[in-house]
């Protein structure tokens, strides 16, 4: 009666004779095995890894705060068992370097539009952090089925500064798009008035007209009309 034991769903019993390994049994309900046999349960249910908030310091130089999420599961109980100390232990510990080593090889954000960034890419980064994770975990007998970042931001001593910078970016690139825009709508403007023959101007007053139109379309207020009442050039 001693040999007989029960298997649960997503549950394996690791048999081990005298110290070595006999094999693992994985069919649910109930087994027999020969009562000398040891047995170890080793679950088969894929796990979260919730990592700590990590303090790194991105590609940059920049303290950024980072922590991921992981979605594991044992596939070799041997190596779960025989090859590591403790396997859950060591996906806790390989999994907080691994974060740590991806953080650091990628800034925070990327202001150049060139390459990669933790902000810009998270999909790729943590796709970046799945297979680095997975090449640490093989050894245990862990695949790891999933990985996201869910944390990602500035270290609290910059985070005010950053966040100033980012808003200098946003408004340079909206003023970059502002200019663009009324620039063709002056070139329009002096090519209706060509082409309707309403006014003949020459270099000077082109250039004149040209840069009164830009103050009035970029500015901020409400321009003032000036009424000329005397000729063009007067």
């Amino acid at each position: 009666m001693r040999g007989f034991f029960v298997v649960q769903p997503n549950e394996s019993k690791v048999v081990v004779l005298f110290g070595r390994y006999a094999g693992t049994v994985r069919r649910n309900g109930l087994c027999w095995a020969n009562p000398l046999l040891g047995r170890t349960t080793v679950s088969l249910r894929i796990r979260n890894q919730d990592s700590d908030v990590l303090k790194v310091n991105d590609a940059a130089g920049n303290p950024v705060e980072i922590a991921a999420v992981i979605n594991w599961q044992v596939v070799d109980t041997a190596k779960a068992l025989f090859d590591v100390e403790d396997f859950e232990s060591f996906v806790s510990i390989q999994t907080e370097t691994a974060v740590r080593h991806v953080a650091s090889e990628y800034p925070y954000d990327n202001y150049e539009d060139e390459g990669l960034s933790l902000r810009g890419n998270a999909d790729q980064v943590a796709l970046t952090l799945q297979s680095e994770l997975q090449d640490r975990l093989t050894l245990a007998g862990v695949q790891v089925l999933d990985t996201r970042l869910r944390r990602l931001a500035y270290a609290p001593e910059i985070a005010g500064e950053m966040l100033k910078r980012q808003q200098a970016s946003a408004v340079v690139a909206a003023r970059y798009l502002i200019v663009e825009g009324e620039v063709g709508m002056v070139d329009h403007a002096l090519r209706m008035l060509s082409e309707k023959d309403i006014v003949e101007l020459d270099e000077e007053r082109k250039a004149a007209m040209v840069s009164n139109l830009l103050v009035v379309l970029c500015s901020d207020r409400g321009a003032q009309p000036v009424v000329n009442s005397g000729s063009l050039y007067g």
